[in-house]
């Protein structure tokens, strides 16, 4: 389960934006895509039911946000196995996965399992890239992240 600090940092970095003068939310192309996409909606929720002219309330964001975030720290869980992990890493995990979904494959998880921490936390470094080109925004989530 991701803990408070996970859920504050994830919410830090994926805001909830582009909020209408009527208070909803409408879907953005990803900043830094070459192509826009994916588009993106809430607290940084994406999938095939978000597009362009996207709308949700901000009750939609939230409970969406819930839900995604119950497969994320899924999939973190799954990841791991019984590597010994603390809560504070463990969220750092659900919020690198929320960011990349690459849980399954990164270096990162793999120097995780080893008990390699230090190592571990040198990874996050490494995704701070969109469409090959390193992004502001994904240096210092990164070292929010390696710093949980």
């Amino acid at each position: 389960v991701l803990g408070a600090a996970g859920t504050a940092l994830i919410k830090k970095w994926e805001g909830c934006h582009k909020r209408r003068s009527d208070g909803r939310f409408e879907a953005y192309p990803d900043p830094g895509s070459a192509d826009g996409k994916p588009w993106t909606i809430g607290w940084g929720s994406t999938g095939a039911d978000v597009r362009q002219g996207t709308v949700w309330t901000q009750a939609q964001c939230d409970a969406r946000f819930a839900s995604d975030i119950l497969r994320y720290a899924d999939a973190v869980a799954r990841a791991l196995g019984t590597a010994p992990t603390r809560q504070n890493q463990f969220d750092a995990l659900v919020s690198f996965h929320y960011n990349t979904g690459a849980i399954a494959a990164a270096t990162l998880t793999r120097l995780h399992k080893q008990s390699k921490f230090a190592a571990a936390a040198k990874e996050f470094a490494k995704w701070i890239y969109n469409d090959g080109k390193p992004m502001k925004g994904l240096v210092w989530r990164s070292a929010d992240e390696a710093r949980l």
